[in-house]
C-alpha cells in the first residue's frame, strides 16, 4: 500500500483493473407508479424511455453505503485484488446517509479495507466522471497506486411518490457501480482527454431544500418540499440537449480524434431521447452508445459505472478500446473522461 506521498518516480499509466455493480432487490415499474400517482406507462416511456427502476428497502439493510460497498467488493473480485490492496476509496454520491462520516469511510469499514484514505465527492450525476479524472491523476502523479472509485445514489429517499412529486419520481432509481483503478508500467493506458465544467447560477434548476433559505429567489418556500428533489424539467432538458454534444465535441478536439475513433460512449442515463439525439448527431452506430435507462431509470452517480460494468461483463468493452465517459447533472455540472483502456 502507498503511503500517499509521491516518490519521484516517472509517470505511470493507469488501467481500469476491475468493475462491479450492485442493485436493490425491489423493482418499481411504471405500472406500480400508476397505483401511486396519476401517470401511465405510455406517458413515462414516451418522455423518458424508462420502464422500471430499482429502489432500496431500508428494512433489509439497503442504503447508499451498503450498495457502494457491494459494488466495490465486486470490482475488487473482478480485479483479483483484496480490500487491503486499496490505497484510497472515493465515493461519488449526493445521497450519503449522514453528513459525517463520509460514505467512503462506511465503505472502507464494510469491505475491510484497513486504513486507506477515504472521501466523498459530490457532483450529482457528474460525480463518477469527475472522480475518474481525479483518481486517474492521483495515480499518474505517483501518489497512489490502487484506487477504488464508486458511484452510488439512492434518490428514492428524496422522492415524493404522490401526484405532487410525479415529475421527478418517475425518473430516478437506486444503484451503485464501481471500478478499481491501478497503476501500470504501460504509459499508453489512461486518460487521453478530459473536461469538467459547472454553471453555478444554474443550481436552482435541480436542488434539495432543507430549510426556508434553500429556495431560490422567486420560489415560495414550502415545507412539504423539504428533503425532496426539486427540478425544473424543461430547463434541465434544454441544458442537457445543448451541453451533451458540445462536451463530446470538446473532448474529441482535445484528443484530436474523430467520433468514429471512439469504440464506446458510456453516457449518463438521464433521458433516452437525449441519448438517441446525440448518437444521431455524431453518426454513431447504435451499438456505440449504450442505453440501459429503460431498466434502471436515472441512477445519478451510479449511472455511468453501472453501464460500464454491464458492457464489460457482456464483452462489449475490452482492453485496448477507446472509451469516452460523459455525464451532466445538478450543480449544474458536466464532465468527460476519454480513456485508452
Amino acid at each position: 500500500m502507498s503511503n500517499g506521498t509521491s516518490s519521484g518516480r516517472r509517470p505511470v499509466g493507469v488501467r481500469i483493473a476491475g468493475t462491479g455493480s450492485a442493485l436493490p432487490a425491489r423493482s418499481l415499474t411504471n405500472t406500480d407508479l400508476e397505483r401511486l400517482m396519476e401517470t401511465s406507462d405510455e406517458w413515462i416511456v414516451q418522455r423518458t424511455g424508462i420502464r422500471s427502476r430499482r429502489i432500496i428497502d431500508r428494512s433489509k439493510g439497503e442504503s447508499t453505503s451498503q450498495l457502494a460497498g457491494e459494488a466495490l467488493k465486486a470490482a475488487l473480485a473482478d480485479a483479483h485484488l483484496s480490500p487491503t490492496d486499496l490505497d484510497l476509496v472515493i465515493v461519488a454520491t449526493m445521497t450519503a446517509e449522514m453528513s459525517c462520516p463520509a460514505s467512503a469511510s462506511l465503505v472502507v469499514n464494510h469491505i475491510g479495507a484497513g486504513q486507506c484514505g477515504a472521501f466523498d465527492l459530490t457532483a450529482a450525476c457528474s460525480g463518477f466522471v469527475y472522480g475518474l479524472n481525479i483518481a486517474h491523476d492521483l495515480i499518474r502523479g505517483g501518489a497512489y497506486r490502487t484506487v477504488g472509485l464508486v458511484g452510488a445514489d439512492t434518490l428514492s429517499n428524496l422522492m415524493d411518490y404522490s401526484n405532487a412529486g410525479r415529475s421527478t419520481a418517475i425518473i430516478f432509481g437506486d444503484a451503485a457501480g464501481a471500478v478499481v483503478l491501478k497503476a501500470t508500467d504501460d504509459t499508453s493506458k489512461g486518460v487521453i482527454a478530459q473536461a469538467m465544467h459547472s454553471d453555478g447560477p444554474g443550481w436552482k434548476e435541480i436542488y434539495v431544500p432543507r430549510c426556508v433559505q434553500d429556495f431560490p429567489e422567486g420560489v415560495a418556500p414550502d415545507e412539504s418540499k423539504y428533503e425532496h428533489v426539486q427540478m425544473n424539467g424543461a430547463s434541465v432538458f434544454k441544458f442537457a440537449v445543448g451541453t451533451f454534444p458540445k462536451l463530446i465535441e470538446e473532448t474529441l478536439a482535445k484528443a484530436n480524434v474523430k467520433p468514429s475513433d471512439v469504440d464506446m460512449y458510456v453516457c449518463h442515463q438521464s433521458n433516452q431521447r437525449i441519448l438517441t439525439a446525440a448518437r444521431e448527431r455524431f453518426g454513431l452506430a447504435e451499438d456505440k452508445l449504450y442505453i440501459n435507462i429503460d431498466r434502471y431509470g436515472n441512477t445519478v452517480a451510479a449511472s455511468v459505472p453501472l453501464c460500464f460494468d454491464e458492457l464489460k461483463k457482456s464483452g462489449r468493452i475490452r482492453e485496448g478500446a477507446k472509451v469516452m465517459f460523459v455525464a451532466f447533472g445538478g450543480g449544474l455540472t458536466w464532465g468527460s473522461s476519454l480513456w485508452q483502456l
